[in-house]
């Protein structure tokens, strides 16, 4: 198997989590491992917060264990337990005066004495970890200057900066645009690999953590499914989570489709893209496909469009005059 691996960094030992009253999960037997990217889904609601406050050690479970390479996280004061687990939390950081050199150094005072000095060693590990996340010409700028995904980053910096063998991440592509969400994830599984810290993460996007996580861990109806991406998809153990009536996982894509009501029918002919997203326009506008409908559709090697019903042709260079025609041969 590819990620067999005797490394175990945390471990747990028959755990109950929740809070107040309310038990979310139980009898948990976990095991994060050295080197890999772990993703926790599942709907709002079902624990996934609650999950990574209690594996860090931010609130207690009700019961059973926790252990950090062998040691039972609840025999760690907080100076140890620093130096064994970070953590970066969806909750901004109220450092808007801080430089992003300043608010990676902070990452360093488990290891400080009293006074916070910093040692030849400590300045080594917090420009190595800034260089890590690409912020070395950035480290003197002001942290309330920088964009949404510097400042991801920069949480992200300090977090390595305390030199743990294991990071949590609450939702940390969470207010960041497509472009950083898609550099936050490739950058955690490339430091998961380079650092061979074991980095887990939770998060609602679902098309990235099938792209870039090494594990999902499936979070629903009080149990968890893990397993690598591809396998959690070919047993639907993602479309039986997220699947409702209103939209449907497509296994071949990874993407979710919505589930129009359609009262009328086209015929589709063509291959590949250019058949995929037609079928997805007809269908929005509320279309099915049949091989008996009456309008028929084929794509063209031109990229075009032909449009064919009752004697009438049609060749249509895009989709949205296809989708004009269509509607004046429905009148």
């Amino acid at each position: 198997m590819i990620f067999e691996n005797d490394n175990i960094i945390l471990s747990s030992k028959e755990l109950s989590i929740g809070y107040k009253n309310n038990i979310l999960l139980e009898n948990l037997n976990l095991s994060l491992f050295a080197g890999e990217l772990v993703c926790l889904i599942g709907p709002n609601g079902c624990g996934k917060s609650t999950l990574i406050r209690t594996l860090s050690g931010l609130q207690e479970g009700f019961s059973g264990n926790i252990f950090i390479k062998d040691e039972n996280i609840k025999s760690l004061n907080y100076h140890k337990r620093a130096k064994l687990i970070s953590i970066v939390l969806t909750e901004r950081m109220n450092a808007n005066s801080l430089s992003v050199q300043q608010i990676v150094s902070l990452g360093r005072y488990p290891y400080t004495n009293w006074l916070g000095k910093l040692s030849s060693s400590d300045e080594e590990i917090i420009a190595n970890s800034i260089g890590l996340v690409h912020l070395t010409e950035k480290k003197d700028n002001i942290y309330m200057e920088l964009s949404d995904g510097e400042k991801q980053r920069t949480m992200i910096a300090k977090a390595l900066a305390q030199d743990t063998s294991i990071v949590f991440l609450d939702e940390p592509t969470a207010h960041l645009d497509l472009p950083n969400k898609i550099d936050i994830m490739l950058l955690l599984r490339k430091l998961a690999k380079e650092t061979q810290k074991s980095i887990f993460l939770s998060t609602h996007e679902l098309d990235l953590a099938l792209q870039t996580t090494d594990k999902i861990w499936l979070l629903s109806d009080k149990k968890i499914e893990k397993g690598i991406p591809e396998d959690l998809v070919l047993t639907k153990k993602i479309e039986t989570t997220f699947g409702t009536d209103r939209f449907q996982f497509d296994e071949n894509t990874g993407n979710f489709c919505m589930n129009y009501e359609t009262t009328k029918s086209v015929q589709l002919i063509g291959n590949g893209h250019y058949k995929y997203w037609t079928k997805r326009a007809v269908n929005r506008e509320g279309y099915g496909i049949s091989e008996n409908a009456s309008i028929k559709i084929t794509t063209t090697e031109r990229n075009t469009w032909i449009i064919e019903y009752n004697g009438f042709k049609r060749e249509e260079p895009n989709i949205e005059n296809l989708l004009s025609t269509i509607a004046e041969l429905e009148k």
